[in-house]
Parts: C-alpha cells; sequence; structure tokens
C-alpha cells in the first residue's frame, strides 16, 4: 500500500494556539490506528534559544537572519520527509509549527525572493510544498484578555501581536488550502475547528465535537474487542497550584510503542475557562512529577476509542472501579441522542456533573 503523507502547516501571530493545537493532534492520530505524526518546531525560536543568535539584537540583521533559518527549515523538511517514508505506519502527518513562508512577514518581498532564491526556491516551489495550512489567528485579535496568559514574559505587546497576524496571513495567502481560524466563539471552539481542518485535510470526515458523558456498566473485554476498539493507557497528575485561577497537570499517554507527555494549564476568568497545553519530554514529565499535588492521586485509566453507526466512542476504565465505566459518546451539533452499542449498560448520563470529572475522580477514586 502506497504511503498516504500529508503535510500541514500551522502558524498566525503571537500567542494564537497553535501549541495546544499540536498537542491535540498527537493526542487524535494514533500510532495504534495506524497513524504517525511528525512535528517539526519552529525554526526561529531553536536558533535563538539553541545557537544564540538573535536578529537586531547583537549579531546580524533580520535579512541575515533569515539564511539561517530557511537553510535549517530546508534541512528538516527533507529530513522529516525521509523519516515519513521511511516509519512502518501508511498514514503519516507532517505537523510544522511555522514553515517558510512565515520569513516573508520579517523582511520585505524583495529581500524573501533573494534569500529563496540563493537555496534555488521560489514563492511557487514553497507553497506547493505543503498540501494545507491553517492560519490560527492570535489572540490579540478578539480575545485579547487572554494575550499574556502563561506567558508573562511575551515580548510583543498587542498592536505589534496584532500587525505581524496580519503580515503572517499576508505571506501565506496565495496557498490554494489556506484555512483561517479565528477567536469567534471560545478557545476550545477554535482549537475544535482547527482539528476538523486537520481531518479535512487528511482526507477524512470532520469528527463529531460535542461529546456527551454517561456512566455504564463496566463491559468485557471481549464486547469491547468485538468493536475493535484500540486502547490507549493513560496517566494524568495534578500538580500543586502556584497561581491563583490556574489549574496544572501533567498526562503521560502510551502512543503504540511509545510514550507521549504533556503539560496542561486550564485558567478560570471572567471569560469563562481557557486551557491551554503543550507537549514536553520525557525528563520534564519526570521533573513535573515532583511538583504533584500530595492531596491528590494520581488518575489511571485505559480508553478505549471505536466506532459504532458512524460515531465515535470512548470508554474510559479505571483500576479502582470493577462494576463501572464512563462512556463518552461524540455527537455533531445539535444531536440530542446517538444510537448505543447494543451491549453496553446505560446507566444515565453524566454530563457536566463534578462528580465523574478527573479532578474529582483523583480525590475520589470512585464511580
Amino acid at each position: 500500500m502506497a504511503k498516504h503523507i500529508t503535510k500541514i502547516v500551522l502558524t498566525g501571530g503571537p500567542a494564537a494556539g497553535k501549541t495546544t493545537l499540536i498537542s491535540r493532534i498527537l493526542k487524535e492520530f494514533k500510532q495504534d490506528e495506524g497513524w504517525k505524526v511528525i512535528t517539526i518546531p519552529e525554526t526561529a525560536t531553536e536558533l535563538m534559544t539553541g545557537f544564540g543568535i538573535r536578529p537586531l539584537g547583537n549579531c546580524m540583521t533580520m535579512v541575515d537572519f533569515q539564511y539561517f533559518v530557511v537553510a535549517d527549515q530546508l534541512h528538516k523538511e527533507q529530513l522529516a520527509l525521509r523519516a515519513a517514508q521511511i516509519v512502518p505506519e501508511q498514514n503519516v502527518i507532517i505537523l510544522y509549527d511555522r514553515a517558510l513562508l512565515d520569513d516573508k512577514a520579517y523582511v520585505s518581498d524583495e529581500d524573501f525572493r533573494a534569500v529563496l532564491a540563493y537555496y534555488g526556491k521560489n514563492e511557487a516551489d514553497v507553497l506547493a510544498g505543503y498540501d494545507a495550512v491553517l492560519h490560527l489567528v492570535s489572540c490579540a485579535k478578539g480575545a485579547e484578555f487572554a494575550y499574556n496568559l502563561g506567558n508573562k514574559a511575551r515580548y510583543e505587546s498587542i498592536e505589534d501581536a496584532r500587525e505581524m497576524d496580519d503580515l503572517t496571513l499576508r505571506a501565506w495567502s496565495a496557498h490554494p488550502n489556506l484555512r483561517v481560524i479565528d477567536n469567534s466563539i471560545d478557545f476550545e471552539d477554535k482549537i475544535s475547528r482547527g482539528l476538523r481542518a486537520v481531518y479535512e485535510a487528511v482526507g477524512l470526515p470532520a469528527a463529531q465535537t460535542d461529546w456527551h458523558k454517561y456512566l455504564i456498566g463496566l463491559p468485557t473485554l471481549e464486547t469491547l474487542r468485538s468493536y475493535g476498539a484500540t486502547s490507549i493507557d493513560m496517566m494524568q497528575t495534578y500538580l500543586t497550584q502556584t497561581t491563583p485561577g490556574v489549574v496544572r497537570r501533567i498526562r503521560q499517554q502510551r502512543n503504540g510503542r511509545e510514550y507521549l507527555y504533556f503539560y496542561t494549564e486550564k485558567r478560570t476568568t471572567d471569560a469563562g475557562q481557557w486551557e491551554t497545553e503543550k507537549p514536553i519530554s520525557q525528563k520534564e514529565y519526570i521533573q513535573y512529577l515532583m511538583e504533584g499535588d500530595s492531596s491528590l492521586r494520581s488518575v489511571h485509566k485505559t480508553k478505549y476509542r471505536f466506532s459504532f453507526a458512524q460515531h465515535r466512542f470512548e470508554i474510559d476504565v479505571y483500576p479502582f472501579s470493577q462494576e463501572r465505566a464512563i462512556l463518552r459518546a461524540a455527537m455533531e451539533s445539535g444531536e440530542q441522542t446517538v444510537p448505543f452499542p447494543p451491549e453496553l449498560h446505560i446507566l444515565r448520563e453524566v454530563t457536566g456533573d463534578p462528580a465523574y470529572r478527573n479532578r474529582m475522580l483523583a480525590q475520589t477514586q470512585l464511580l
């Protein structure tokens, strides 16, 4: 079977939600379900933090800096494409946290063309190398209250962030599959729209986004296997509170032969809840474990994912419960009921019930 490789760029101005969307994509497209997600980190940031070179700051002009950025980006993209051909999974997503056209936002059009020409490229060549571009609009445009959440050291002012967002969108405007993900509703809806755009880019029906939760009788493994369920082992640990109104947690999640690790912050503001997330390394995960909240237990569960009657279902099985489990059913917007698998024993709906949220389960260890 031929490889199906989809190359997706995540771009946008400062504080747009790219890192959180990357985390959701890593969680959604699982190795056990035949997917491999290869991520290419933001090149300019790596050069500034790793090499110590900073345009206009100490040693070079912005145009000179772009030669470094483009050279490194081209090299990483070539390696990512080779890796996509080598990995055993047939479905591969190459995910770019910004890409070559982002550099156009920082120099003149003439200078950018000259940089590309130095490496034997032009803008048409570059654009043709990506299957889809998702422009996540900066929080500085429509969600200003959240602009500095989680990053008090952000150096761009709101005005500068708005300008960079406009320039970045202009840089990518010629791509035929450009999607703009704005701040029209709330952050969770924004990330959901981004995830639906990824589904469309890989040629799959967009996933349902409204999830309802039910308390059910614990199903047998035979029942789960009969629906072709894939299992994901998870461990979620809550951390001590360091900032009022901010709940911090980390998660270890099995991904085929490997593990993924995530750090999440959930804030409660006057505008509602705002949850941001980022992938972390195993080393960072272990360091965060030292900050675990001793009043709460880690929540260990095995999540079984499957489809039935064109709907997605997830069943969370907990080691502390031998009789009950939690079912999550995905529905289309406005849909009120779903056809449940007949073998499942639905006890009652618990959507929105705080007793069945992970933080409460970390406290009670009861279903």
